[in-house]
């Protein structure tokens, strides 16, 4: 049987074969790799979120049927599909272009406002089950949109420092 280990020992022993396994830093493109790396992944500082909102979405347009309000509440059930849909494709806009669209996070804190009070507004004498469905579920949605627009705008500071000091333009250094 032919030796098919893969272990490295002495490249030289090898003909036609490279140790890839070595440091890449001296490599001519990696200030550019990082400085590229840290572009993107700077606007994600509330990727955490993303996941807990596009849930809270989708527990809100499944709502009336988990908690069966289809027949007693059918303005609550089309609101909370609508609205429901409307925040897990936010969640999932965020999580697709962060950096474009975390501005918009206050919009969660609007929509999470307005779910505490669709009870009453869209409703009519909602029980004790839609109530707090629609309480817990929105004031969860207003919370993580706060945190998002907090984040939102301390990395927009922290990139508006950058531009004026003129480390936009310049390598990451490690």
């Amino acid at each position: 049987m032919a030796d098919v280990s893969h272990t490295r020992g002495d490249v030289g022993s090898r003909p036609g074969v490279s140790d890839t396994r070595g440091d890449i830093g001296a490599h001519p493109d990696v200030p550019e790799m990082r400085a590229r790396y840290a572009r993107v992944l700077g606007g994600r500082d509330v990727a955490l979120l993303d996941g807990p909102i596009f849930l809270a979405g989708l527990f809100i347009a499944l709502s009336p049927w988990i908690l069966h309000y289809t027949t007693n509440q059918p303005g609550l059930v089309v609101h909370n599909v609508v609205m429901g849909i409307a925040i897990a494709v936010l969640a999932l806009v965020f999580s697709a272009t962060p950096t474009r669209t975390y501005g918009f996070s206050w919009a969660l804190c609007l929509m999470g406002a307005w779910m505490i009070a669709a009870p009453w507004v869209v409703g009519s004498s909602p029980d004790r089950g839609v109530f707090l469905s629609n309480v817990i579920a929105g004031g969860l949605v207003a919370l993580l949109g706060l945190i998002c627009a907090g984040a939102a705008l301390m990395a927009g500071r922290k990139r508006s420092r950058a531009v004026r000091s003129g480390q936009m333009n310049e390598p990451v250094r490690t």
